[in-house]
């Protein structure tokens, strides 16, 4: 166990003298890792901020299914449940005939009170009752529409199909877009990593090689290296998630008192919503980095 524990120490001190040693190379590979990680959050806080804004739009788009003429309370009711048991339904709510005359009258007859009350008792919209039915995810609007459509007693299913398809498009392209700029700023960060390795690999090669002759393991001559990638990665990774932190809490501020018409427009997702996922990512993705350009790197030059 004392040994264990004296080769792992032995292991991070050398990571750290790695880097140490080959300062300038690992001061470019921590700033170039910093950027990645820096525009991966910024992307990021980005992306969900639309996505919430989206979601918001997505939970204010209503299929609404009316009836059959002579169908009866009992009947719409029978619906209602069918309706509450189906996957793609987050809520929906039942609009009686005289509350989509007294909506109608209000949207259409403001400040015209005296035609609305030329129709006297009458409900000339005594047959549209209604379900609007709200959805967590517009993408599932179609087969929603098609059960309903199959049911007895509705008849006439309205939806915004525009909308929905809109969404639909627009969720899916920052979905492509979000993963390959992903993987270009992965594929960038690993390559500069790869470089500093190898070149702590050149600089240590005469050192490597006695070591191995006097009979130094695979896992010692290599482990040093790979920490050193690892230790890039994660102080890579912590430098620009402190200032994304700080940034983004001054931003939002900096927006909602700048531009106050948009907080009736949209609202931003708070610091805590969006940093109790961008946190752990992008140090998983900076350490995950890290170790995978050095343990590459490592593998393919250290043969001594």
């Amino acid at each position: 166990m004392k040994m264990k524990i004296s080769t792992f120490g032995y292991t991070i001190k050398q990571g750290i003298k790695n880097i140490w040693t080959n300062k300038m190379f690992s001061i470019a590979s921590i700033a170039t890792m910093a950027a990645c990680i820096f525009m991966f959050g910024m992307f990021y806080a980005i992306v969900a901020n639309f996505q919430h804004v989206v979601k918001d739009v997505e939970s204010s788009v209503a299929i609404t299914v009316f009836f059959d003429e002579g169908t009866t309370q009992d009947e719409i009711d029978e619906i209602g449940q069918k309706i509450a048991m189906r996957p793609e339904v987050s809520s929906f709510n039942f609009v009686s005939a005289d509350e989509a005359w007294a909506e109608y009258k209000l949207e259409y007859f403001d400040g015209d009170e005296a035609a609305a009350a030329s129709f006297g008792s009458d409900n000339p919209l005594s047959d549209k009752a209604n379900y609007e039915i709200y959805m967590e995810d517009i993408s599932q609007q179609s087969s929603l529409v098609s059960y309903l459509e199959g049911q007895d007693h509705i008849s006439k299913v309205r939806q915004s199909e525009m909308v929905a398809n809109t969404l639909t498009d627009f969720n899916r392209l920052v979905s492509i877009v979000s993963a390959v700029i992903i993987v270009i700023l992965i594929c960038v960060a690993v390559f500069l990593i790869s470089n500093t390795v190898r070149t702590g690999i050149a600089v240590r090669r005469e050192e490597i090689g006695i070591m191995k002759m006097i009979g130094a393991t695979d896992f010692f001559v290599r482990a040093p290296f790979i920490v050193e990638g690892i230790l890039i990665g994660l102080i890579g990774a912590v430098i620009p998630l402190c200032i994304l932190y700080a940034m983004y809490g001054k931003i939002i501020t900096y927006v909602a008192s700048r531009f106050g018409f948009l907080n009736n427009l949209l609202t931003f997702l708070p610091v805590q919503t969006v940093f109790e996922i961008l946190v752990p990512v992008g140090l998983i993705l900076g350490v995950g980095i890290g170790y995978i350009g050095s343990k590459a790197t490592v593998h393919k030059h250290i043969n001594v």
